[in-house]
């Protein structure tokens, strides 16, 4: 699935990334600034998420309630090794069953499973963004 869109695209956009997703874990590959965590937030809501949703940035991890599902948002931009990852119990966040958002998942590539849905986000002419998602 390859599309573009706008910012008041971004519902009908996430309720497709939902549909169209082959794991609940969803690897966003995109520049600082393109928005992963925008996304991200609008994916949550789709999914029932009634908290508010914010990046992980320094924490590493959020979770949110949806329901009776669980989802993790991690952000590893400021890991330097995939140790860190491990060190809380990242495995075990993959092996929950639950949604898992991970943004920056360069940085943990070895701890990674083999089945993922593979999200890349590119800005475009204006304020227009490409999702692909395989």
């Amino acid at each position: 699935m390859t599309t573009e869109y706008t910012l008041q695209d971004l519902p009908d956009i996430a309720r497709q990334v939902i549909a169209a997703s082959k794991s609940k874990i969803l690897l966003f590959d995109a520049a600082m600034g393109v928005g992963k965590t925008t996304l991200i937030k609008e994916i949550c809501i789709q999914l029932g998420v009634k908290d508010m949703i914010s990046s992980p940035t320094y924490s590493l991890v959020n979770e949110y309630q949806a329901g009776n599902e669980l989802i993790y948002h991690f952000d590893f931009y400021r890991i330097n090794d995939p140790e860190e990852a491990y060190h809380i119990g990242f495995e075990e966040y993959l092996d929950s069953g639950a949604w898992v958002f991970i943004e920056w998942p360069e940085k943990v590539a070895n701890l990674l499973p083999e089945i993922t849905t593979d999200i890349k986000i590119d800005i475009t002419e204006g304020e227009k963004r490409v999702l692909s998602l395989q």
